[in-house]
């Protein structure tokens, strides 16, 4: 279990990394996504049922709906145009080093109490008393939420990057900016 929860470890850490190395959102909305799931497995791995099959729900939904939006809103294909993902690069450095150097000391110094109980107990636990008896209402108000979401940033829209196509999709593109949706 221990080459396992490391693995998966490794690979949540680096697929984390991926994302501000990689050139496109697309690619970093993926990357995420692996990193995510990863986090959510090593969850499971160390018999936290819950937090990791809700982290894993959480995350790929979130990925999705990331995704819609960068179709319906990008003139292009998101996965072709080139970014960073990165801004302020020292600064960022310096304040992810500090917080990692200050997590570790934490860590390090806290004096942790000791569980009586297995961890296992205290997540089922922590599950019924946030979800209980309104599982199947989640469960059922979730998709009506996202759908309603779509629905609402649909009917927003003015125009989409299809409009200018014509009803057949079959007309020369009328944008006087190649790729643009009137930009």
């Amino acid at each position: 279990m221990l080459v396992v929860f490391v693995i998966l470890a490794v690979i949540a850490v680096l697929a984390g990394a991926m994302v501000f190395v990689v050139d496109s959102m697309a690619r970093a909305t993926y990357a995420l996504a692996v990193s995510f799931i990863a986090v959510g497995v090593a969850l499971l791995v160390l018999r936290l049922e819950y937090l990791g099959v809700i982290t894993i729900l959480m995350m790929v939904m979130e990925m999705a709906i990331m995704a819609i939006y960068m179709i319906m809103f990008m003139g292009m294909n998101p996965a072709l145009m080139p970014m960073s993902m990165v801004h302020g690069k020292r600064a960022a450095l310096g304040a992810a080093i500090g917080t990692f150097l200050l997590l570790v000391v934490g860590i390090l110094l806290v004096p942790w109490p000791v569980r009586p109980e297995p961890a296992a107990a205290s997540t089922q636990e922590l599950g019924s008393a946030l979800m209980g008896s309104k599982m199947l209402v989640m469960m059922t108000v979730s998709p009506i939420m996202f759908a309603a979401i779509v629905a609402g940033v649909s009917l927003a829209s003015a125009r989409t990057r299809y409009d200018r196509f014509g009803d057949d999709l079959d007309h020369a593109p009328t944008d006087p900016q190649p790729g643009g949706v009137g930009r």
